[in-house]
């Protein structure tokens, strides 16, 4: 995978180079995925959502500024594509979602767990962790995007802020109602005993499917 950085890359794409793009969604596309998946609540979805932010990005590069990290654009770009498919109903009741996602994240506040369990204790964590992501699918769609950037993926306020496109202030107040109707839904859990929302990470996020712009990205 080219080494070049991502801004780099971006105005490469810019500037008509037929790979850059793709390069530069395989170097993000496991963190995309998991964003979409979690805010879409099921593959099927969190595919379209993706889709649509990556051909929106592929489109809108060159109104990239520089003003935010590259990555912080392209989560901005996939997240509201998401939104707007929640916010126009397009999405289905959630199906609870596969064991979960960020075996290389690294930065998220939940962590992955691995090696042997206890089947009985394996199948209480099962549980526990379809409740919470039902829960999650739930609230609104502000406040479930809030909670996936701050608690799911470990990023710091401001940069959610940054990505959600509103002040600090309103990431922190959507996260503190999210986890207020969390708590409510999930009031007869364990409040001692950890949630867990990740698994083991399921196979490569899909190439979103139908009008994309280039075939798959390569790695």
């Amino acid at each position: 995978m080219s080494e070049r950085p991502d801004a780099e890359l971006l105005q490469a794409h810019v500037d008509g180079d037929q790979d850059a793009f793709a390069q530069l969604f395989a170097r993000h596309r496991d963190r995309l995925w998991a964003v979409a998946l979690r805010t879409m609540g099921n593959p099927e979805d969190a595919a379209d959502g993706l889709q649509d932010g990556l051909i929106a990005a592929y489109r809108r590069a060159g109104s990239f500024r520089g003003e935010a990290a590259v990555t912080t654009w392209l989560h901005r770009v996939v997240v509201n594509a998401c939104l707007d498919r929640i916010r126009s109903a397009k999405v289905r009741r959630a199906e609870p979602l596969p064991d979960d996602l960020d075996e290389r994240g690294g930065r998220g506040s939940l962590v992955t767990s691995h090696g042997s369990e206890d089947p009985a204790d394996a199948s209480v964590a099962t549980e526990r962790r379809r409740r919470v992501l039902d829960a999650l699918q739930r609230l609104p769609g502000n406040q479930r995007a809030a909670l996936v950037l701050v608690d799911m993926e470990g990023y710091p306020v401001q940069e959610a802020a940054e990505i959600l496109g509103c002040a600090e202030g309103t990431v922190k107040s959507r996260c503190f109602r999210g986890r207020a109707k969390l708590a409510e839904l999930l009031g007869d859990l364990d409040p001692t005993a950890e949630a867990p929302v990740d698994g083991n990470r399921p196979a490569d996020p899909p190439v979103p499917p139908g009008d994309q712009p280039r075939g798959p990205p390569p790695g």
